[in-house]
């Protein structure tokens, strides 16, 4: 018995030997992780990111959350993207940042399939299809077809806002655009707070809000919420049907989301990622972990690291003819 075991630990020793990444992999990890958000504190990816932190602390010791903001996002992506590939320096990474940004901007200082390593997709927020009730009741709409219809008979006069340029927001009001051959003027705000206080005021008719910044509004009856941009219902809010429901076959496939999820820079070993993928998945589906991200009107989507590829490879496809159709650019 005790020869068995001498024999093993040599061939392990001698395995790790001859394979640095496993030899890596083994010791990983043995100094704190940092997680960087490449957006300001207090949003719902640096809360996920702070409440991940402390989730996986037990099984990946210290995490600490770095926030590096600018650019929409880029400046604390192509920052990660030059960092060592050793699962020491990781990124909360999003729809805006690695689907939409590459379209939207002139030159990006990173690829987002190329200089990454996806970990897992952390959880998926839906926008939401908002009017005040004023405005609703003055020009007539009650329903998706209403609003449709009503653009049809006024093209160009109904206004939305969004939180800027390339936001989900905007993305959401392109897509219904395009797909229901109707034309509304955009209006982008410096974030969804002033273009959430833009709609409550009467200054812009409606917006695609993310739905958990909407959902106090929504049921203190200051919003009224027509539907749900994702594929699926959102739990928080089962009465609203999807815009692809309440759309018909116009709208057949419509589905825009905020999602953000964990990646490291690309040639990470991968039994390192193979490490992290298992201590975040586990975190997403703790019962604590899932009431934190309820609260912000998102659900965990835990995903393997080839799942979150092909999954990022498919939006970012998706969000060049959108934006495209947008026309819109940042220089």
């Amino acid at each position: 018995m005790r020869r068995r075991l001498i024999l093993a630990l040599a061939a392990a020793a001698a395995t790790s030997a001859s394979n640095p990444a496993l030899a890596q992999a083994a010791a990983y990890p043995s100094k704190p992780i940092r997680l960087i958000v490449p957006y300001p504190p207090g949003g719902p990816l640096d809360l996920a990111a702070r409440a991940l932190a402390e989730q996986v602390k037990d099984s990946l010791g210290t995490v600490v959350v770095e926030n590096r903001p600018g650019a929409g996002g880029n400046v604390g992506v192509d920052y990660v993207a030059k960092q060592p590939a050793d699962g020491y320096t990781l990124v909360v990474g999003a729809v805006a940042t690695h689907a939409i940004n590459p379209w939207l901007f002139a030159k990006l200082p990173y690829d987002p399939i190329r200089d990454f390593a996806p970990i897992t997709l952390i959880a998926q927020v839906p926008n939401v299809l908002v009017m005040t009730p004023e405005t609703a009741a003055k020009l007539g709409i009650d329903s998706v077809p209403s609003l449709i219809a009503h653009m049809r008979r006024n093209p160009g006069k109904l206004s939305y806002a969004s939180g800027g340029n390339g936001s989900g927001g905007h993305m959401a009001g392109e897509l219904l655009k395009s797909m229901a051959k109707v034309s509304m003027l955009h209006i982008p705000y410096a974030g969804a707070a002033p273009a959430q206080l833009s709609v409550l005021a009467g200054q812009t008719d409606l917006m695609f809000d993310n739905l958990a910044s909407a959902a106090a509004n929504i049921r203190a009856g200051k919003l009224r919420a027509f539907a749900v941009t994702s594929a699926a219902r959102a739990p928080s809010f089962p009465e609203l049907p999807t815009m692809a429901e309440a759309g018909g076959r116009e709208l057949a496939g419509f589905d825009v989301t905020t999602w953000f999820g964990i990646l490291a820079p690309a040639g990470t070993p991968e039994p390192i990622v193979a490490r992290l993928n298992d201590a975040f998945r586990k975190a997403l589906l703790a019962p604590e972990m899932k009431e934190r991200l309820a609260r912000m009107g998102a659900e965990p989507s835990p995903t393997s690291p080839a799942e979150f590829a092909a999954f990022i490879r498919a939006e970012l496809a998706k969000y060049e003819k959108v934006v495209k159709f947008s026309g819109a650019k940042v220089d």
